[in-house]
Parts: structure tokens; C-alpha cells; sequence
């Protein structure tokens, strides 16, 4: 099955985690604590669009994130978490009808990706999925029995006038869903007199209940799930929602609504760095400028032609493919004229060549992935057909200005997915490629910044990963390559402004200055453009210039940052051992899992099979259902749901929830046997001991699986608390931090998503980015000594969460990912954790401070730790602890 990446599977924890607080309180309050779970400082706060107590929540990923695979996941998640429903009804709506046959055709297959985890959700027999013209096949006695999902464009539903619109007309199929149906709460639209005059009903239906797929869906309040949703925050779009009366709202987007009137509650980002060090996308992209188109084709085929020979060494097919825009018909460059300079010119096969343009639709068919298939290179004009993906596609060739192509930011994309999201042997392999017919690179540089920036990148991710390639020596990237490095040159910013203009050089050393025969001052800044200068020349021009030459400075620095930082010039950071237990002969990376098993195996049967902190309250209406304070209400069965329910009431038994209780809870490393004996006595307990009804139980099952899940979790963490205990605080050589299982901070591969953007300079970060550090503080200040310090060669913010690029070390519960890493000039290792006095004593930072002391102690004085106050006790700073320490 399908495996998640790690920010995918934190972008479900956090959706999860917040739907299950909208359930037992205020969704913007669920909202706020979510964002403060993330250790966001200042939630934004939560918008509902008049949308009520209804969760409306985003989740941002860039292109290339995997999107609609993380959607599917989605169901699942909020099925649980807030529907509490066996099976749901799910509205998909995607942006075109091109994606809507995509998303249709993957869903409908039986393995596919998009659809394997709502194959092991609910069943192959319990899932069905209609594209919004088959909606007449739903049939009353799937409703409740299976989850459907309805796939289909916002177009179809967003109207003002509901009269006429298929969706929303009555229609007979739908009849039998609606015998019976009452709407006490006014939720379903009635027969109108329009709709009578266009729909051939009688005067007498006027004001029944219409008996459409619209009334359909706000009859059973579906979860509607919205694809590239940046184009669906409209007052029509909230209307149209708002007409379906739908569960819960989730979209995705790369680029989500920030405006003041509609902008979007985005509940989780990821970062481009994030996709990156997942090795879901290619990047850096290395971008080189040619003074002609003949000069970018050659190029790009010359790039395509090395490419093909670092794949024959890959051990997984790759073919590396030449995307051509061409330019339109009455262009200077038209698709007949590229594709015969490819063939008469570069001596490339015809059979290696595929046009996909409107006319010319030479990909339909085409298995690009096939190791049959000939297609080197593919010619198109504008964007290829919508969704179209292919993770051959490497190297990105215009023969058009790309100021004036807006298909660029579409063809790039194309570039960027990486084959197999599985990180290339060779490195050349896990770059993009970019070959444009532009001669100026600073305005080839903005404009595709600004189109990356527009594909989910941040600011500093674009400068870090736009480089320049060297059209002269037709090397693949400005710089050298050493393998597995890329070291960068630090860029020259050089412009022109109108008039001569007098500058005081002995400011600005790093600045020259040549003044041209028609009156014109060039300029050549080598290194960074100071503030002062910037406000100098800015002086000097007016209007779009005066932006667009702030705009460029602003680029040009940070990319002589990135160019600057250790990683970027080819320096390494040493690899760090990790602390391991002995299993057997072989020694293994220590976890929670060894702890819990420290002293022999756990088992449920130690622990008293209950839930104390569980009860239903019932009253004439409703019943209360109560874990911890958190309270969660339902209406009992009303006429519009209780042909769903009859099942609660037509013998349902103890042993029907406990079968279905255990796969719900079932977790890795519960014995089955156990479990089961837990819960058998657990559901004994509620019903018999406590009086609690079976009903009841079997109505909030879903509340009783998440607090069954707790108590069990609680259980656990109990057993692993012990064995932590006794494997810290023994002397044991079943323990040692060992060489031969290393973690490595590679170059390039740094997930931040909060990236430090103060005013400070930090000279001797690893990485151009630095996470999560704000520009005031302690910690802050705790950095500053960090980088000063003269013994320290460089220092890493350490990542959090993020365990594909962070370093970690176990704790009983979870793991600890020290604040500071750093490699000392004598080649050792110091982990610097840094505490406020008021947190240096408690349970946790004690805990941190004996796993670290023991790491460094058992890696024979190769690594050191400290864990660090601003000031302590003997009235030491960070820099003298660390001086003590290394000393």
C-alpha cells in the first residue's frame, strides 16, 4: 500500500487532532488550540464565513505535495475523528473537467493510489464512486451501507438561479429518498413556480420538497473535500456550500486565499523544503539564460543527453525527458519549426519526438513510463493537458520571452515531480532543469520566482533553489560538482538606471559604477547591497522601476545568503552517531518500542480493563456523551435518519461492538489475543458494572474507540516510563552510541516551514534557512553565542518533528530533537539544549539532560552535551558553559 511521506502524515495528525476538538467544542477554538499544537505563537483566528459551528478548514502543500492522494487519506480522518459515520457520503469538487476525469478514472480503479486507503477503510464491496452525472445510480439502500463519493466540478453547482441546473432539478430517481423526509430545520430547497413552468411539474407541487441531488446531499450533510480551493473563495462559492449544508469543508491548495474578505483557515503548511527533503519534488532547479532560442535547445538537449547517461546507472528505469514550448503559429519559433532543428539540426530520432499541442495530441496512448516507449523529448505550446504528470520530465526549454509566456509556471511544474518520490543515486538526477531564450538573467530570475512563489515556495526556498547555470562552459549548474555537492558562486547584481547618478564609492566598496556614452549608470554589486545603498538608488527611480529594482535587490540578497551559508560551498557536516540498545548479537537504533519491552514483554492484562473517565448522560431528546469534560451530543434517531439506525435497535450484542472495537484500536504490538480479552472485559464493565445501555455505546462508538485508544496509550506509557527508568538509570553495556548507525545533515535537505527572517546575520548556520527562531528571546541570544563562538566550525537549528532530516534522541515518551547541533573545529560533536531557568528542573528537561548526558557518554568523549541556560547558577553565559564544557 501506498507508505505517506512524514508531512503528509503530519498534515492528517493535524487535521485530525482538530476535528476531534471541534466535535466536543467551538470550531474556533478547535482552530486556535491547533495551531498552537503546531507550536504556531500567534494562531490566526478562525473565520466562519457564516458557515456556523461547521469546520472550514485548508490544508497548504505546494505543487508537487501529493494533494489528492493526502485527500483520500482524508475521508478516513474525518470519518472518524468528526462524522462519526460507518459510511459517508463524500462531495469531491476539483477546479476542471479535465481533473474531474483524472480524479474519476483513479478513483474508480481498484489499487490505485488515490484509492487504496478507502479500499482498506471500507471495503471494495462498501465504496462507490460517482462522477456527478451518474448521481441517479444512488440508490436509498446505499445510503448508510456505503460510502459514496460524488466527483465534480464547482461549476456544476455554483449558480444563483438553482431552476434548470441538473443538480439542483427535481428529478423521480430521487424520489424514494425523500418518502418520509419531514426537514424540521428547513435545510432542503422546495418547488418553486419556475420550476414548474421549465420541469413539466404540477401547481400543487409548488412548495413540497424537491427531489434533487442538491436536497439529496443537504438531506445527509456530506464531507466535501475542495481541489485547488484558491479559486473557490468567492460570495457565489460560500452561497453554493452553504445550499448543500455540508459536515465538514477540507481544501487544498498550493496557494491559499490570504485576502482580508475570504482568505482561507489553513489549518497545516508544508514547505517546498518540506517536499524536498521527502524527495517528492526535483530541486535545486538550475536556470541558464541563452542570448537565442538555438542556443536553449542545444542546450537543453545537450543537458537531456547527460542525463540519459547518469540514468543507465540508476538502478530504477529512468528516462530523463526535454520539455519544448514552442511559440504559437505566427511566432518566430512554431512547433514545425522547433521540431525540425530538433531532427535536421540536432540529428534527434523523429520517433523520440511527441507533439502535444491542441491539434496535435501525440501523448494520448503514450505509457511514458514504459521502458518501450521512445519519447525523448515532447513539444508543446502552452501548458500540456491539465493534470498531465510525468516524473521523467526533467529539463524545461522556452524559446519564448518568459515574461511573456504565462504557460511558464505550468511547464516548470512539470519538471519538478521526482521519479518514484524515491531521492536519485546520482545527484545530477535530483535537480530540475531550466533552459530559457532570455538574455537577462536578473529578469528571468524575477519572473520565475515569482511564478515559484505562486506554486506554494517561499521567498528564501526560491533564492536556495534557483540557481544559475553557465551557458559558456555548458556545465549543469554555476558552480562545481563534487559528487555529492553543489557549491554555489556568490552572485553579482548588476542593472542600469537612466540619467547618471552619483554615488559616494567610499561607502560602498563591494559597488561599481561605469557611466555610458547615452547617459546611462551601470551598476556591478558584488556581494550583498547594503540598506543604505539600496535607499540610495531607490531615490533615484520612479514607479513599476522603482518596485521592480527594490524587488531585485531584495532577491539578489538572498541568494548571496544562501550562496554564503557552509552547505552551499561545499563544506560537510559530520555525521553524528545515534544512541543504540543490543538485540541479540545486533545493535539497533533505540526507541520507545525497546523501552516498553525492557524487562520482557507488556500486556494489557496488567491493567485494569475500564474507563473511568467515560459516561452517557441520556435525556428526553438527546444523549451526552463525556470523556474528561469534553463533551459530545447526539440527537436520538429522528425520522429523516432512523431507517439507518434500525440496525442499533434489531439485536445488536456486546460481542457485534467488541468486533467492531478491535480494529479500531488494533495498534503494533498489541498481542490480538489481548485485545481482545481487554476489550471483551472493558464492554462487560460499561453495560453491566456501570449500567451503561448497549445503545448508547453502539451510537457514540466512535467517541468510545478514541477514548479506548487513550486508555490503552495511557497503558502503554505507563509500561515504556518504567523501562526508561531502568535503562537510563542502570549502568548497562546493552547500551552505546555507535558510529555504525549515523544520522547525516545533507546538504539541501533542510525542512523548515517557519523560516527565521530577523535582521541578525548568523555567519556560521549550515544551511541558508534557519528554522523556527525568532528574533528575540533567549534562544535567540542562545544562537548568537553559537555562531560567535570561535571553537565552533557550524551550527544547525535542529528541526523538530521532522525525522527524516532531524536529529533525535529517545524519550519515554516520543523523542527529543535538541534546539542546537553543532561540529566543533577539533572535529567533535556538542548537541546544545537550551532551557529558561524556569524550566531547567521539571520532568521533562530531566529526562532530555540524562539522554543526552548518556549519548555523549557512551560515544567515548567524541560528543559532547549541554544543556544550557542563558545564565546558571555559577553565573556562566551559553559562551562560557560551552567553553567549560569543551574545555
Amino acid at each position: 500500500m501506498f507508505e505517506l511521506k512524514g508531512y503528509q502524515t503530519r498534515a492528517l495528525t493535524a487535521l485530525s487532532h482538530f476535528l476531534a476538538l471541534a466535535r466536543s467544542g467551538s470550531v474556533a477554538d478547535a482552530f486556535k488550540q491547533a495551531q498552537l499544537d503546531q507550536e504556531i505563537e500567534k494562531p490566526i483566528p478562525y473565520r466562519a464565513y457564516d458557515f456556523g459551528e461547521m469546520p472550514y478548514v485548508c490544508l497548504r502543500l505546494p505543487t508537487g505535495g501529493g494533494k489528492t492522494v493526502l485527500a483520500s487519506y482524508t475521508v478516513s480522518v474525518a470519518q472518524k475523528a468528526y462524522l462519526e459515520q460507518d459510511y459517508p457520503i463524500v462531495l469531491w469538487l476539483v477546479p476542471t473537467n479535465t481533473i474531474r476525469q483524472q480524479t474519476l478514472d483513479a478513483l474508480k480503479t481498484v489499487g490505485h493510489p488515490y484509492r487504496q486507503k478507502l479500499e482498506n477503510e471500507f471495503g471494495l464491496d462498501r465504496l462507490r464512486v460517482f462522477d456527478v452525472g451518474e448521481v441517479t445510480q444512488i440508490h436509498r439502500q446505499d445510503i448508510g451501507r456505503k460510502t459514496l463519493i460524488i466527483v465534480g466540478t464547482l461549476a456544476a453547482l455554483r449558480v444563483e438561479d438553482t431552476s434548470g441546473r441538473k443538480v439542483y432539478v427535481n428529478h423521480e430517481d430521487f424520489e424514494p429518498h425523500f418518502v418520509g423526509v419531514t426537514d424540521p430545520e428547513n435545510r432542503l430547497e422546495r418547488i418553486s413556480e419556475k420550476d414548474v413552468q421549465e420541469n413539466g411539474l404540477r401547481p400543487e407541487d409548488i412548495g413540497k420538497i424537491k427531489n434533487s441531488f442538491a436536497n439529496l446531499l443537504a438531506l445527509h450533510q456530506p464531507l466535501v473535500i475542495m481541489d485547488e480551493a484558491h479559486n473557490a473563495r468567492t460570495k457565489l462559492t460560500f452561497d453554493t456550500l452553504k445550499r448543500l449544508h455540508p459536515a465538514c469543508i477540507v481544501e487544498f491548495t498550493a496557494t491559499p486565499d490570504v485576502s482580508n474578505t475570504s482568505a482561507s483557515n489553513v489549518l497545516y503548511r508544508c514547505s517546498a523544503s518540506e517536499l524536498k527533503a521527502e524527495n517528492m519534488i526535483k530541486l535545486p532547479i538550475v536556470l541558464t539564460e541563452h542570448k537565442d532560442w538555438q542556443a536553449a535547445v542545444r542546450d537543453a538537449f545537450l543537458t537531456g543527453k547527460k542525463l540519459a547517461l547518469e540514468a543507465q546507472k540508476e538502478s530504477d528505469f529512468v528516462r530523463p525527458i526535454v520539455l519544448f514550448q514552442a511559440d504559437a503559429k505566427n511566432g518566430e519559433v512554431p512547433v514545425d519549426v522547433l521540431k525540425t532543428h530538433l531532427i535536421e539540426q540536432l540529428k534527434i530520432d523523429e520517433r523520440e519526438i511527441a507533439i502535444a499541442t491542441g491539434q496535435q495530441r501525440g501523448l494520448d496512448g503514450l505509457n511514458l513510463f514504459l521502458q518501450a516507449c521512445p519519447i525523448r523529448y515532447i513539444i508543446t505550446i502552452e501548458a500540456l493537458k491539465e493534470g498531465w504528470d510525468c516524473s521523467f520530465a526533467y529539463v524545461f526549454c522556452s524559446v519564448k520571452d518568459v515574461r511573456s509566456s504565462k504557460d511558464a509556471e505550468q511547464l516548470l511544474g512539470r519538471v519538478l515531480r521526482m521519479p518514484y518520490a524515491k531521492r536519485r543515486s546520482s545527484e545530477a538526477l535530483n535537480r530540475a532543469y531550466a533552459h530559457l531564450a532570455s538574455p537577462d538573467f536578473s529578469i528571468v530570475v524575477k519572473q520565475l520566482t515569482d511564478k515559484l512563489i505562486d506554486m506554494g515556495f517561499e521567498a528564501m526556498e526560491v533564492a536556495e533553489n534557483l540557481l544559475r547555470g553557465n551557458p559558456n562552459q555548458n556545465d549543469m549548474f554555476d558552480g562545481q560538482d563534487l559528487g555529492d555537492l553543489l557549491v554555489v558562486r556568490e552572485p553579482i547584481l548588476c542593472f542600469e538606471v537612466e540619467g547618471e547618478v552619483e554615488l559616494p564609492l567610499e561607502k560602498f566598496a563591494n559597488v561599481t559604477v561605469t557611466i555610458t556614452p547615452d547617459n546611462t549608470t551601470k551598476f556591478e554589486v558584488k556581494g550583498e547591497a547594503l540598506a543604505e545603498f539600496k535607499t540610495h538608488i531607490l531615490k533615484t527611480v520612479s514607479g513599476s522601476q522603482k518596485q521592480q529594482l527594490s524587488e531585485q535587490i531584495e532577491q539578489h540578497n538572498l541568494r548571496v545568503i544562501v550562496a554564503r551559508a557552509p552547505s552551499q560551498r561545499g563544506e560537510v557536516f559530520a555525521k553524528l552517531p545515534q544512541l543504540c540498545c543490543k538485540q541479540g548479537d545486533l545493535w539497533e537504533l533505540l526507541d520507545s518500542d525497546a523501552f516498553l519491552h525492557w524487562r520482557g514483554d507488556w500486556s494489557l492484562s496488567d491493567f485494569p480493563a475500564e474507563l473511568p473517565n467515560f459516561n452517557l448522560v441520556q435525556t428526553a431528546h438527546t444523549f451526552e456523551v463525556d470523556v474528561d469534560n469534553q463533551k459530545v451530543s447526539y440527537r436520538l434517531a429522528d425520522q429523516n435518519q432512523a431507517y439507518n439506525l434500525d440496525w442499533v435497535q434489531s439485536g445488536y450484542t456486546e460481542n457485534d461492538l467488541l468486533f467492531w472495537l478491535e480494529p479500531q484500536v488494533r495498534n503494533i504490538g498489541l498481542i490480538p489475543s489481548q485485545l481482545r480479552a481487554f476489550l471483551a472485559k472493558l464492554i462487560g464493565n460499561l453495560t453491566k458494572s456501570r449500567s451503561l445501555p448497549l445503545t448508547g455505546l453502539v451510537r457514540s462508538k466512535f467517541v468510545l474507540a478514541r477514548a479506548v485508544r487513550e486508555q490503552i496509550e495511557s497503558y502503554r506509557q505507563q509500561a515504556v516510563e518504567k523501562g526508561f527508568q531502568l535503562a537510563l538509570f542502570e549502568e548497562t553495556d546493552q547500551l552505546e552510541t555507535r558510529f555504525d548507525h549515523e544520522f547525516e545533515f545533507k546538504p539541501g535537505y533542510y525542512a523548515t516551514n517557519k523560516p527565521y527572517q530577523g535582521r541578525y546575520k548568523f555567519s556560521k548556520h549550515f544551511y541558508p534557512m534557519i528554522d523556527d527562531l525568532k528574533e528575540d528571546g533567549e534562544e535567540f541570544e542562545c544562537a548568537k553565542l553559537i555562531d560567535s563562538h570561535p571553537k565552533v566550525k557550524h551550527w544547525i537549528r535542529n528541526l523538530v518533528n521532522k525525522d527524516e532530516v532531524a536529529f533525535r534522541l529517545p524519550l519515554a515518551k516520543g523523542w527529543f530533537y535538541p534546539d542546537f547541533i553543532a561540529e566543533l573545529v577539533d572535529g567533535r560533536l556538542l548537541v546544545v539544549e537550551y532551557k529558561g531557568k524556569v524550566y531547567v528542573t521539571n520532568d521533562d528537561s530531566r529526562e532530555k539532560k540524562a539522554v543526552g548526558e548518556l549519548w555523549a557518554k557512551k560515544s567515548g568523549s567524541l560528543c559532547l552535551f549541554l544543556m544550557a541556560e542563558l545564565k546558571n547558577d555559577q553565573g556562566q553565559t551559553v559562551y562560557q558553559q560551552i567553553d567549560k564544557l569543551i574545555d
